[in-house]
This record gives structure tokens, sequence and C-alpha cells, in this order.
């Protein structure tokens, strides 16, 4: 038997809801591991099973789609994301302060950046309403600790507006990681022609200038 075979055999055995956790856990893993180092776009359902051992049909008892997969994935960088952003929201104490604790802390969650944009574009559309309904849960959840967050750091910043400063930093940050990240080949020929100049970007400076922008239009006196 080829070790891809009896991988298959013990995932098959896997009765218990502990045992069922333990396999998906082990398929989330995989495909963040594939994703961190190719890209989510290049990643495919054969790609994760492979990565993990299992056949393909095999795996499919556990999630539907491949976009199953990856919006779980974005699901739980939320929840990792969002109290380490509300920490640094917390110990600010000025609209710069507040804007650098977004472009900071999303900056360096490039894979979540990346699945942030793919979220609305593919993730949410291959899946069972369900799925969404969770996935959706969860934001919400997390949506409702940062705008808390920062309303009690900048007093004058309205409900409203903190919803749109969240809005706007998780859509820029998923744009500005997918234009900052091309592949090497197109990253070279922009670093070679001078003309080209404008279609590097740094994500974290950018993000946090221009968050620091609306911030300091939206935060009323």
């Amino acid at each position: 038997m080829t070790p891809t075979e009896q991988a298959d055999t013990a995932f098959q055995r896997a009765r218990s809801p502990e045992a069922k956790a333990a396999r998906e856990q082990a398929i989330l893993d995989a495909a963040r591991a594939l994703a961190t180092r190719r890209g989510i776009r290049e990643v495919t359902l054969t790609d994760i099973a492979d990565e993990v051992g299992m056949h393909k049909s095999a795996m499919l008892r556990y999630f539907e789609t491949r976009e199953e997969i990856f919006l779980r994935l974005t699901a739980d960088g939320w929840r990792e994301w969002t109290p380490a952003v509300c920490e640094r929201i917390l110990a600010a104490s000025s609209t710069s302060g507040v804007a650098a604790a977004f472009a900071a802390t999303l900056a360096e969650r490039g894979t979540f950046c990346d699945l942030l944009a793919q979220a609305p574009m593919n993730l949410e559309r291959n899946v069972s309403v369900d799925a969404v309904r969770a996935f959706k849960l969860t934001t919400g959840a997390s949506l409702d600790q940062l705008v808390d967050a920062a309303t009690a750091t900048l007093p004058g910043l309205t409900r409203p507006a903190a919803v749109d400063l969240v809005a706007t930093a998780t859509s820029l940050a998923g744009t500005f990681w997918q234009i900052s990240t091309p592949p090497p080949p197109i990253a070279e020929l922009y670093r070679s022609d001078p003309r080209l100049g404008h279609a590097l970007i740094d994500l974290e400076p950018r993000l946090r200038r221009i968050l620091t922008a609306y911030l300091d239009g939206a935060v009323k006196s």
C-alpha cells in the first residue's frame, strides 16, 4: 500500500467528532501553507489533497469545495487579526496611531490580505449558504470589536465612520497586497523601466497615509 493509500485509509477511519475536527484542521493547515508559498489563486483542490496526503475524493468528505476551505481560512484570519489590531488601536492616542495600527498589522499578514481580496470575488461564490452565514457571523463579530476599539480611542469618531474605516482598511489591504506582490518577471519589469515606477507600491506606508487622511476628516472635534 502506498503512503497516500495508507493516509486515505486513516482518514476513512476518522469517525469521532474529535477525529473529524483533526482531519479538517490538517486540511486547513495544508491549504494555508500552500497559499503562503504560492498565493491562493495558484492552489488547486488536488494540490491541497496532495499536501495533506489524501485522495481528493476523500477530502471532499470534509469540505465541499476549494472555496470553502479558503473561506474557512479567511474567517480564521479575521479571528486571529482582530485582537492583535484592537490591542494596538487601544494603545494609540491619535488618528495617525490608529491608522498605523491597521496598516502595520495587515501588512504583517500577507496571506490574510490575499484572502481578503479573494473572499468577495471568488470564495463566497462557490460555497453553501450555511458556509457564507458562518463566515459573515465571524466578520460581524470582528467588526463590532474593531469599531468598539476605534471609537474608544478616538471619541470624535462615530460608529458609522468606524465601520467605514474597517471596510476601507481591509478592502485596500487586499487590493494593495495584490499590486505589491506581482509575479517575479513583472516585478523585474517594473524595476527595470523608470516609466513603470508608479506600479511599485509598498503596502504599509500607503495604507497608513490613506487611513490617516480618512480619519483626520472623519473625526469630529
